[in-house]
């Protein structure tokens, strides 16, 4: 063994030294990954909207995150493998064979302690100012490993493909909704965002993904005013309805050949009447629906309710009649229908104070409206029964028992329990639901 004097000389400091840089250097690449990666983009384009140029740096260099993990890891790995080279070449010389061992000990636990576990967890408590300041120096170590990440990459994706592994490069964009929904629902669960809010911005990211169908209030259950009847019955059927606009059928409900607004009925009404000062029986005689009657406005069955949203603002419509794709009348859709998508049940003065569509029984168990949708249940009660074979309660007791249940039939499937309380004709009308 060497001599005090001739082992620390300036060659053993100067390795000493390029060893502690080396340190520091990995500790920014392993900071940078971590900053980088865990910043939520969001913010950073807040920020850069503000001035910041840093966060905008950052913006540009997530957008290929890809390309930034491979510039980022290439440097780390190179700066932490010479590190420990020359960290055991000084210590083989200081202590001989036994230099190996040692060099590897104290190089694991100043890379574990210096260099990974405290700049990542400045990093993660930081992640938006580490990754504005970080930008800069990383924007430029990305330039210059461009050539070999570039390669590395083409490499990684061939071999990939070979196990028949294809990578997606639209997918952090098309998971921002993922993301944001996940984040919603771990603030619900901690209790961080309450499910009000909750169901109202899921609602809205959801309008994209459903159609018309799966809310559109069904053609059973659609009002209707016969062209055939009597002006005076058509104008009290107007009066005692709850509804502002009505379809008007000729000879067939499945034929429809206008929609009735109670406001146009009422100026009509007082055109042929009061504004030409004939008697009510005078003007009755006059009455033709077809003056008042605004022409139908269909849809089909598969429109999202984002598309069909827009197409209600663009033509200043509120109510449309949605058919399938044989033109058969399916049922109606309004625009409210679609907003209580996304803030809940809309009610005014004129709804019926009608049966609330759960309700909890003496026993515990809910009283659930068979035609109540899945999706409404589940927000209300905050349960997560499937809603993919079937849009209403009644119908996903149907698609699970593979039958039309009777009366006091009991199922159990997807944890909960399931007895059919009403039947009407095919239809069950009132079922019992309570968690296993």
């Amino acid at each position: 063994m060497e001599d005090a004097s001739t082992i620390y000389d300036a060659a053993f400091w100067s390795f000493a030294g390029a060893i502690l840089l080396l340190l520091v250097l990995s500790a920014f690449f392993s900071g940078s990954e971590t900053a980088l990666t865990a910043a939520s983009r969001g913010k950073l384009k807040a920020q850069a909207d503000k001035g910041s140029k840093g966060a905008e740096r950052a913006l540009v260099i997530t957008e290929d995150n890809e390309r930034l993990i491979g510039s980022v890891l290439l440097g780390n790995n190179l700066v932490n493998i010479l590190a420990t080279s020359l960290a055991t070449a000084l210590f083989t010389r200081a202590f001989g064979e036994g230099g190996v061992a040692l060099a590897t000990l104290v190089m694991t636990l100043l890379v574990l302690i210096f260099a990974e576990v405290l700049p990542k967890t400045y990093a993660i408590t930081n992640a938006e100012t580490a990754a504005g300041l970080v930008s800069a120096p990383i924007k430029i170590v990305i330039t210059v490993f461009a050539p070999v990440v570039t390669a590395v990459r083409a490499f990684v994706r061939l071999v990939l493909r070979l196990f028949g592994i294809r990578t997606d490069p639209e997918a952090n964009v098309l998971a921002v909704r993922e993301e944001i929904a996940g984040a919603l629902n771990l603030g619900h669960s901690e209790g961080v965002v309450e499910k009000e809010d909750r169901d109202r911005i899921l609602g809205a990211l959801d309008l994209g993904d459903r159609t018309v169908e799966e809310i559109m209030l069904h053609r059973s259950r659609i009002e209707m005013i016969n062209a055939a009847d009597a002006p005076e019955d058509i104008l009290a059927q107007c009066l005692e309805s709850n509804h502002t606009r009505l379809p008007v059928y000729a000879d067939d409900p499945e034929n429809i050949t206008g929609v009735i607004h109670a406001k146009d009925l009422l100026r009509y009404i007082h055109k042929l009447s009061i504004g030409s000062g004939r008697t009510p029986d005078a003007a009755m005689r006059d009455f033709n629906l077809s003056d008042v009657a605004m022409a139908p406005y269909f849809v089909p069955e598969t429109t999202t309710l984002d598309e069909q949203m827009r197409q209600f603002l663009r033509m200043r419509s509120h109510f449309a009649l949605v058919v399938d794709e044989y033109g058969s009348l399916q049922g109606l859709i309004t625009l409210e229908d679609i907003l209580e998508e996304i803030v809940g049940e809309i009610t005014d003065e004129f709804d019926p104070a009608a049966d609330l569509q759960v309700r909890r029984g003496e026993d515990g168990q809910f009283l659930v409206d068979g035609a109540m949708t899945i999706r409404d249940l589940n927000r209300a009660m905050d349960w997560t029964l499937p809603d993919i074979e079937a849009n209403t309660v009644a119908g996903l007791v149907i698609h699970e028992a593979q039958t039309i249940p009777t009366t006091g039939q009991v199922f159990s499937f997807h944890g909960f329990r399931f007895e059919v309380v009403a039947r009407k004709d095919n239809r069950l009308t009132r079922l019992k639901i309570r968690p296993l």
